[in-house]
């Protein structure tokens, strides 16, 4: 399936109009309307106009095209890790990471409602749901509580679209809440969500980068990533560039670069900017140490971190 489920046409064609208008003031995000990144667009970027679009891919492609002048893309939950492909997608995509946002998630399971051809989807009826697998992550105990088969689409909203097209009362979506207003919906369950925390990180990014000083009352975050050569000890020895020079790594995950299982690519995440003299000294240490170092992006922190 290439395109949005039909139910959600109208209102992709709405919004794609509406943000046509003016692109640099768009925010392009992955999913139909309804869905959490379109939730973080709004909440994010309110200023700007929401541009749905299909994938991840899509969204970063809008704009590198000039279809939109930023993107929110989800890169971590709280519950269930970083989100697929997010890591391969930001350094392919030549945008830089220019502001972070993090937004409350909240899942509610919905299911096709009474009308003249059969009756309502129920708990007692429905036997599997859509959603994305980020969400059926979040919703595993309850899911596995009663006997739901998880089933995956490409994002929440769209499989509530999808659940309405069907109309079989023995098939549900996981979606916010909005998802069911949009689409004809009933809400059978609300806050599936496995963990009343559950909160999704997202980056915003732009085809220019940010250049920030050094702020002790405006705490920034340095994005990049890094390959180390293939010699002992030679992550723990840019792990102690950072720890010598007394700089924060918040984040440290590493992925795999080819099939052949030999390099392995590092994503990290510091407090901090290039210029300042410490975060230079360590960055030009970890550089030492590495095959490749990409910075992706530097911005102002959302969250305090620590």
């Amino acid at each position: 399936m290439l395109s949005f489920p039909k139910p959600a046409m109208p209102i992709v064609e709405e919004l794609r109009a509406i943000a046509a208008r003016d692109p640099s003031k768009a925010v392009a995000f992955q999913g139909s309307p309804g869905a959490n990144s379109h939730r973080a667009a709004i909440e994010a970027c309110p200023d700007l106009a929401p541009l749905p679009c299909f994938g991840f891919a899509n969204a970063l492609d809008a704009v590198k095209a000039g279809e939109a002048g930023q993107a929110i893309i989800p890169i971590e939950n709280s519950h269930n890790g970083r989100v697929a492909d997010i890591h391969f997608l930001l350094p392919e995509s030549g945008l830089s990471i220019v502001g972070e946002y993090f937004l409350p998630i909240h899942h509610a399971l919905m299911a096709p409602a009474a009308n003249g051809a059969g009756s309502a989807g129920s708990l007692d009826t429905i036997k599997a749901a859509y959603s994305h697998p980020q969400a059926l992550g979040q919703s595993r105990k309850f899911l596995r509580d009663h006997d739901i088969v998880p089933l995956n689409f490409i994002d929440t909203a769209g499989a509530a679209a999808h659940v309405a097209e069907m109309g079989d009362p023995t098939i549900g979506a996981i979606a916010p809440a909005i998802a069911a207003e949009l689409y004809g919906l009933q809400i059978v369950q609300d806050h599936v969500e496995d963990a009343h925390d559950n909160m999704t990180r997202f980056v915003i990014l732009a085809d220019k980068p940010t250049f920030l000083k050094a702020d002790p009352e405006k705490p920034a975050m340095t994005t990049f990533i890094f390959e180390v050569k293939n010699i002992p000890a030679a992550l723990y020895k840019v792990l102690g560039g950072f720890a010598t020079n007394g700089v924060n790594m918040t984040k440290l995950e590493s992925y795999q670069v080819g099939a052949s299982f030999s390099a392995t690519m590092f994503y990290a995440d510091i407090i901090g900017v290039p210029g300042d003299p410490a975060v230079d000294r360590a960055l030009e240490e970890c550089a030492f140490h590495s095959k490749e170092l990409r910075i992706l992006g530097t911005y102002e922190q959302a969250r305090k971190r620590g």
